[in-house]
């Protein structure tokens, strides 16, 4: 099968710029749109895009602001939060992929991504057929498991004061993204504690929006994963009730190798092929 490598350019109203890179077979049975993790930079998921498109399925990775190919990088006079990546940048790629004749559209993301893409998915809900989620939970902290769950309220608050005290969050000295815009680490700690969806800024009904999604939702949930464990994952998709949904658990011996938060993306072969699978099981039909 011929898979057509993919870089085009993209910019925001605001001026950010940034390439979505991507892969894609000669006639796609459907085409992902897909968000990264916080920190993790799009081309990291080139090998999760060669084996999506060897299944027939266009991939298409953003960037995030701040990250990899983004124009910017955070500091104390350039800060962003969900906002922007509502409102300016995630529209910007999803235009560039528009069109009436191509194959079905999808939405999906890896932790943060995920999330953001349920909330995005949630305020464009005719551009998309499925949603698809890879260890991508809600942070609230009753979400996780104990004793974990403990210690989050203390973290949710101290990392937007230390990002705040420093312009940014330094997060690699954290083992936590890279260098991180203070306004999204506020607004990614205020879900943490409220488990209430919120872009500071706008007047966008986050919550109310995801509650009338309805599209159908793959979530795949890792055995060892500390950052996003099942639970987290469940009471993501317990915002989307009327999403029919599915969540599948993958340990180490399907991934071959470990099943935590971050070592799928360097094998993702299963990952790929349980999403693929998804739409194999339940096709996509000419209203998707």
């Amino acid at each position: 099968m011929t898979i057509q490598h993919l870089a085009e350019d993209v910019a925001a109203q605001d001026g950010h710029r940034w390439q979505l890179l991507g892969r894609a077979p000669a006639q796609p049975v459907a085409r992902l749109l897909w968000l990264p993790a916080l920190g993790v930079a799009a081309r990291n998921y080139l090998d999760f895009a060669d084996a999506l498109a060897a299944a027939g399925i266009a991939t298409h990775l953003h960037e995030w602001r701040g990250n990899g190919s983004s124009s910017l990088r955070p500091s104390r006079t350039h800060d962003w939060g969900y906002r922007q990546i509502l409102q300016q940048d995630l529209p910007a790629s999803l235009a560039q992929l528009r069109s009436p004749a191509a194959a079905p559209l999808l939405i999906g993301g890896h932790s943060l991504g995920g999330q953001l893409a349920c909330c995005f998915a949630a305020l464009h809900p005719d551009a998309f057929a499925r949603l698809w989620l890879v260890a991508s939970g809600t942070p609230y902290w009753r979400s996780f498991p104990r004793p974990q769950r403990y210690a989050l309220p203390l973290a949710y608050r101290f990392l937007p004061w230390l990002a705040q005290r420093q312009g940014v969050l330094h997060g690699q000295r954290l083992g936590f993204g890279r260098t991180e815009a203070r306004g999204l680490i506020r607004d990614w700690a205020r879900v943490g504690l409220s488990n209430r969806y919120a872009a500071a800024g706008t007047d966008l009904d986050l919550e109310s929006a995801l509650a009338g999604l309805q599209l159908p939702a793959t979530a795949v949930v890792f055995e060892h994963d500390r950052f996003g464990p099942a639970g987290s994952t469940r009471a993501l998709l317990a915002k989307l009730p009327g999403a029919p949904s599915r969540l599948i658990a993958l340990a180490d011996a399907a991934l071959g190798t470990r099943a935590d938060h971050f070592a799928w993306i360097k094998r993702p072969a299963a990952v790929a092929d349980v999403l693929a699978g998804s739409l194999r099981q339940a096709p996509l039909h000419e209203k998707d």
